[in-house]
């Protein structure tokens, strides 16, 4: 396989890169401090084509793909791993469920103003009580005509309270049965949908995570994505996509932690040299930068089979399930690295360091995808 990085990808990757130390970096801590979405800094990427990655230029996207996608994330998450996360969820979420499984009238309707960032999208899929159980969700949507009534409660949605639309999926059968969820595209503005409580979180906190709560939400039938009974399964290959997103995530915030250790090893002197020269330091280093390569390859594995339209599944969970505990390691390597600066706001590394938590956990935790890839591995 040859993953070499084709010119495009680097052009995405610079303005990427451009973009985030110039509007990103100045307020990131701000931001992480009063936890405020920025909400004018994605509708600036929307303007980049940065919100609309994978969309097809047919439907206002930049009509890219995973290895670009893949750039753009990790360029965005080795500054700021809040509007990284942010620009994943919006893009492989609700964007990439639109544009998967969506008809041609809602494509039409909804891509266009995603992909300029005109809308914020978000996905309704975890509830209080079934993270990763979602065959007894709660949220229900019942049949009346042609319409359907919406009631329950999404947890932990990314764009929670922001997002002016959202993909949700609803238990439309009996708990834990087969093929008993469907998906709705949901607009803010419809009556009986509300945001509910924001979340105050460790880390990514600029990335707004908040509830969803639906009263009595009538919604027409054609606002269902897919048959009655397929939102689950969408939701799955959905989230194929979306773990590569979260490895990406995952690298960004490994690469930004490294590059920071390894300026700030050269800079530090103990005893008359570098810490850098010292093997305690050095070994650090070096696995460090051997653990970003290992989960460089395994992204851009899962981002080539992809791209070619092949079944991603295991690939793309070794690669969530790899990046999102490297980003961690790293992350704490880096703080030992900086020693006491490293547990201080006033250097990047500890930002790194809460931010890295949430690779582990979201779009399915790290226990998650080992069954995952068991599986896949069994099969």
């Amino acid at each position: 396989m040859d993953f070499k990085t084709s010119e495009i990808t680097r052009q995405v990757a610079q303005t990427a890169r451009e973009f985030a130390n110039q509007f990103i970096k100045p307020d990131m801590m701000v931001w992480d401090e009063t936890q405020e979405f920025p909400l004018h800094i994605f509708k600036e990427m929307g303007k980049l084509g940065l919100m609309g990655v994978l969309v097809p230029e047919k439907y206002g996207g930049s009509g890219m793909g995973y290895f670009e996608y893949s750039a753009v994330i990790q360029e965005i998450s080795k500054i700021c791993g809040s509007i990284g996360l942010s620009i994943a969820a919006h893009n492989s979420l609700c964007t990439g469920h639109i544009l998967a499984f969506g008809n041609e009238d809602q494509k039409m309707e909804f891509l266009p103003k995603l992909a300029s960032a005109e809308y914020i999208g978000a996905l309704g899929l975890t509830e209080a009580n079934t993270g990763s159980d979602a065959g007894n969700m709660q949220c229900t949507a019942e049949k009346d005509g042609d319409e359907w009534i919406i009631n329950g409660t999404k947890n932990w949605i990314t764009h929670g309270k922001t997002g002016d639309v959202t993909v949700v999926i609803c238990r439309t059968g009996k708990p834990h049965t087969r093929n008993n969820s469907t998906s709705f595209i949901v607009p803010r503005t419809t009556k009986g949908f509300k945001g509910g409580k924001k979340e105050n979180k460790l880390g990514m906190r600029a990335s707004e995570t908040a509830e969803m709560i639906f009263d009595h939400c009538r919604v027409p039938d054609t606002a269902r994505m897919g048959g009655v009974g397929d939102g689950f399964k969408q939701a799955m290959k959905v989230l194929d996509g979306g773990r590569i997103s979260i490895a990406a995530l995952g690298l960004g915030i490994a690469k930004g932690a490294y590059e920071a250790s390894i300026k700030y090893a050269k800079e530090r002197h103990q005893f008359g040299k570098p810490i850098a020269d010292f093997q305690a330091i050095s070994f650090k280093l070096a696995d460090m930068a051997t653990e970003i390569m290992a989960a460089e390859l395994l992204i851009d594995q899962a981002c080539d089979l992809k791209t070619r339209g092949e079944n991603v599944t295991k690939e793309a969970a070794m690669a969530k399930y790899y990046s999102s505990e490297i980003a961690v390691k790293v992350a704490t390597d880096a703080v030992q690295i900086f020693g006491g600066y490293g547990y201080t706001k006033d250097y990047p590394v500890e930002k790194f360091y809460r931010d890295s938590k949430l690779c582990t956990i979201g779009e399915g935790t790290s226990e998650i995808q080992k069954i995952v890839i068991a599986r896949e591995s069994l099969q």
